[in-house]
């Protein structure tokens, strides 16, 4: 007899058993309580769940992890589900959807997925989800320093700059895992920035940005910027166009990996890699 497969959400008290089964089968190089930590969002949200999970005899056979937040996308509030870690085990690839299709029925208005692999891209287009433009410009981090140009990476003195939006989204991610934050001071203007040490290659040489709060700044400021980052062991600096708004100098340009969305009403411009494993999974 086919034994049969439960499915069932991820809550607190299995976030240890679905961290183990993760660092042992999508990603080793984070370590089980390093998994742990992670799929806990560090914003509030009404959502008690981490995604969904399933049991073949009580054994973990598949995950699909995802954050959830509440946020204000083009114009009104709507409850975001960010699709992060699917990892079904072999045999139970057929039964592994139920676990993609269970997420897109529990009631959020909109959908992202930041880091598919390649084999789920088709799968999110079939399923009507939509590609967003991931141009991005690849720049060298050389030592450039101006005078009217401040790095500022103390928290309590950012906290003090922020105003806004910037300051609510530094304040939801800055115990997240797998993001830096810092401020440009251009002529003692804030320009809050949020970058993540990512791999090319297997080379942890890249810094990519996640979030630019005044774009204007930010292409003032890039050069100080990047040699931040180059003394920090991160030579190339990644910019994607829709993240700083306009091209950066002294770059290429290359096509970046796929992201995708989901949502009515909802244009490829009011999404962001915010409140998403981008910020918070360090892999």
């Amino acid at each position: 007899m086919t034994t049969p497969v439960r499915l069932s959400p991820v809550d607190d008290d299995s976030l240890p058993e679905i961290a183990r089964f993760l660092h042992e089968n999508l990603n080793s190089g984070l370590s089980a309580d390093d998994w742990a930590r992670a799929l806990v969002p560090t914003w509030r949200t009404a959502e008690p769940t981490h995604g969904y999970c399933l049991r073949a005899d009580g054994v973990l056979v598949g995950v699909y992890a995802a954050f959830f937040s509440e946020r204000v996308v083009a114009g009104r509030e709507r409850r975001v589900c960010n699709l992060a870690a699917w990892c079904v085990l072999d045999g139970y690839g057929a039964q592994g959807l139920r676990l993609l299709r269970a997420l897109l029925s529990g009631g959020a208005e909109l959908f992202t997925d930041l880091s598919p692999s390649g084999s789920v891209v088709p799968i999110d287009l079939r399923l009507g989800f939509e590609r967003l433009d991931t141009t991005t410009d690849v720049r060298p981090n050389l030592p450039l320093w101006r005078r009217r140009v401040k790095v500022v990476t103390d928290q309590r003195r950012i906290a003090g700059l922020l105003t806004g939006r910037d300051a609510e989204i530094f304040r939801d991610h800055a115990g997240a895992a797998a993001v830096r934050h810092v401020v440009l001071l251009v002529d003692d203007r804030p320009c809050y920035v949020m970058y993540r040490r990512v791999r090319r290659k297997r080379l942890p040489l890249f810094a990519a940005l996640v979030h630019v709060g005044d774009t204007a700044l930010f292409l003032r400021g890039v050069g100080p910027l990047g040699a931040h980052l180059l003394v920090r062991g991160m030579p190339v600096l990644l910019a994607e166009r829709r993240i700083v708004g306009s091209p950066v100098g002294l770059s290429r340009t290359v096509t970046g990996r796929p992201k995708l969305f989901r949502g009515a009403d909802v244009e490829a411009g009011d999404i962001d890699d915010l409140y998403s494993e981008i910020t918070s999974v360090p892999w």
